[in-house]
This record gives C-alpha cells, sequence and structure tokens, in this order.
C-alpha cells in the first residue's frame, strides 16, 4: 500500500553502500570459486580492475593488522584455537591472528594478503608482500633494516620505510624525525584500507576456528575492499 511519502524517504548510507556494491561486484567471477581458501579470488577481482582501467603501479605499502578471535575455553573442546596465538602491541596483549597486506601506493588496491598467527613477525611476510616490480617500498618501524630482503625481491627497490628515531620517548634524531613525517604521507594510505576492512565489512574479529576458513574470508574481504576503494572509478566507467 502507497502512502503518498515514499519520494520523501531518504536513503540509509547502508542503502547506498549495498546499491552501489551490487553494481560493481563482478558477480559472475566470483561466484564460480569453490569454497577452497584460495587467493585467486582476489587475483581475479584485480584482473577485473585492470580491465576497467584501475591498475596496480611499482609502489607497495606493507603493512599488518591484529584480528581478535576468542579467548575463552568455554567450548566443547575447552580450549583456545590451536592455530591462533597471542601476541604484544604495546603495553596490551591480543589474541588471535594477523592479517599481512601488500597496498598500492597510488590506487590502495591490496595486491597481495597473507593470513598468519599473532605471534608471527610482520617483518617475516615482507617477502611474501611485495609482486616484484616496485621502485618504492614503504611500511612502519616494524619492517626497518630490511633493504636486502626487499631488494632480493623486487631489484629496483628503493626502501622507504621508516627509521627510529625516539629513545624513551625523546627526538634524538631530528633528520630521520623529518624524513618519516614525509614517509607517513604515503604509508598511512594503507590504514584506510584497514578502516573498510574493518568498520564495512566487519573484519574485526575471527569467525571461524583455524587459519585455513579465515585466510578465504581475509582474501574475500580483501577482494570487496579492493571493488569499494575504486567504486567511483568503475561507476563513472559504467
Amino acid at each position: 500500500m502507497m502512502t503518498g511519502f515514499e519520494r520523501y524517504t531518504k536513503k540509509t548510507r547502508r542503502a547506498i553502500f549495498l546499491e552501489e556494491m551490487e553494481q560493481v561486484v563482478p558477480w559472475a567471477k566470483l561466484c564460480g570459486f569453490d569454497q577452497e581458501p584460495r587467493a585467486e579470488i582476489l587475483g581475479t577481482v584485480n584482473l577485473h580492475l585492470q580491465a576497467k582501467g584501475v591498475r596496480i603501479t611499482t609502489g607497495t605499502i606493507v603493512d599488518a593488522t591484529l584480528i581478535h578471535a576468542p579467548s575463552s575455553t568455554k567450548n566443547r573442546e575447552q580450549s583456545r584455537d590451536p592455530e591462533m596465538h597471542q601476541a604484544k602491541k604495546g603495553k596490551n596483549w591480543y589474541f588471535g591472528m594477523k592479517a599481512h597486506v601488500g597496498v598500492d601506493s597510488k590506487t590502495k588496491i591490496i595486491h597481495t594478503a597473507v593470513a598468519t598467527a599473532a605471534n608471527v613477525s610482520d617483518l617475516a611476510m615482507l617477502p611474501d608482500l611485495l609482486h616484484g616490480e616496485e621502485t618504492r617500498v614503504w611500511g612502519d618501524g616494524a619492517y626497518q633494516g630490511q633493504t636486502e630482503v626487499i631488494r632480493e625481491c623486487a631489484p629496483r627497490a628503493r626502501d622507504f620505510t621508516q627509521r627510529r628515531c625516539r629513545y624513551k620517548g625523546q627526538i634524538v634524531d631530528e633528520v630521520a624525525w623529518a624524513k618519516n613525517r614525509t614517509k607517513s604521507k604515503v604509508r598511512a594510505r594503507v590504514e584506510h584500507v584497514f578502516q573498510v576492512m574493518k568498520l564495512k565489512f566487519g573484519f574485526v574479529k575471527v569467525r571461524y576456528r583455524g587459519l585455513k576458513k579465515n585466510a578465504h574470508r581475509l582474501f574475500v574481504t580483501c577482494a570487496l575492499v579492493n571493488l569499494f576503494v575504486s567504486r567511483r572509478k568503475l561507476l563513472a566507467v559504467a
């Protein structure tokens, strides 16, 4: 029954979000995958974006974020997930997994994603996050001192990871501090990717036990993040 007020209804942000994603998601390509945790889902979406004019450039930002897992033992096995681990960040301890990503520095497209336990260090996954054609690599202080590793994976790449410039809360190297501020203007773009991943698509906590299923969810979420970040260009082309 029509009441006459339908034309005055304002669309919510959720409705706008769903309408835009319905137009940009290549359903025919994604629905052909089975339930195995294959990273080809992310690659298929990136090829789709490349065909639409959204290309991966020669700059990569590497970073990782923690995904929480239940630490309670009130379950059937009376134990925590054995594939998840705890890690300390700052002064706090977290239990769960870690999502490592390699993000294009210009388009903010995730071209590589790796899922590990939370206790795996960021720099251990650095070689897996580079595609080999980089000329510049950005990262936070966790990746400092890895210039040789970067050169082995991407021979033409220059190391733009941040350097340590503080000691006991005081700035001791003004030059390194100024360079870090300049590098952060590019490196901070990866935080927008994590914001979309966690706030738009709700990947704040794991949904399954074990890394296998959660890795599949990570690949699908990264593919959706790429489509969301590029939605304005895709809608303009359409």
